[in-house]
């Protein structure tokens, strides 16, 4: 176990080794935030499950922060979200001051989560772990998921567990080696 510096403040990190191989890494991503006044423009500073209209079309969507701006809406299919129409839209909505991440997520067959991500400033990318901690977190507000699932991207598979009693979220993902140096130092 390490600690790490990130922008969002200080992750605690488990490598999870088997055989002296690193197989995945655990990182303790914090504790979710459904009241975020600073990030949302409501007059609770939530949102739940609530209605946004974009040029008439109605999305219902849940508000989490996980050290970054989320807004997770579920759909009955994903392959039919035009994502690079409706991101934007969503991402510069004068709801979010600081602008928005946006998580379309489906439910799938095997109670998985398959997720899609418009990442603000980024567009369309092919993974997001704040994003995948934000949709299971947003899956277990809204009774479509236990508090530990898999959620899907393209970019691959990561295991999200909310752990109900110390109320941090955990994202666990696979270790693979990409490159290999050395550095002087």
């Amino acid at each position: 176990i390490f600690t790490l510096e990130t922008l969002s403040g200080i992750k605690e990190i488990k490598l999870n080794i088997m055989d002296k191989k690193v197989e995945s890494v655990t990182v303790d991503m914090g504790t979710p935030k459904l009241n975020c006044k600073s990030q949302i423009a409501t007059e609770n500073g939530e949102m739940i499950n609530e209605i946004i209209d974009i040029e008439g079309k109605r999305y219902y969507s849940t508000f989490i922060s996980i050290g970054n701006p989320h807004l997770v809406i579920f759909v009955n299919d994903i392959k039919n979200v035009n994502l690079q129409e409706i991101g934007p839209k969503l991402e510069n909505s004068s709801l979010f001051p600081e602008k928005v991440n946006v998580e379309f997520v489906e439910l799938l067959e095997d109670k998985s989560l398959r997720m899609r991500v418009w990442e603000r400033g980024s567009g369309e990318t092919m993974a997001c772990g704040t994003g995948a901690c934000a949709s299971l977190a947003a899956a277990v507000i809204n009774n479509y998921s236990n508090a530990e699932n898999i959620v899907r991207m393209d970019g691959g598979d990561l295991l999200i567990k909310w752990n109900q009693d110390n109320g941090h979220i955990y994202m666990t993902g696979e270790a693979v080696k990409v490159f290999e140096g050395e550095m002087d130092l």
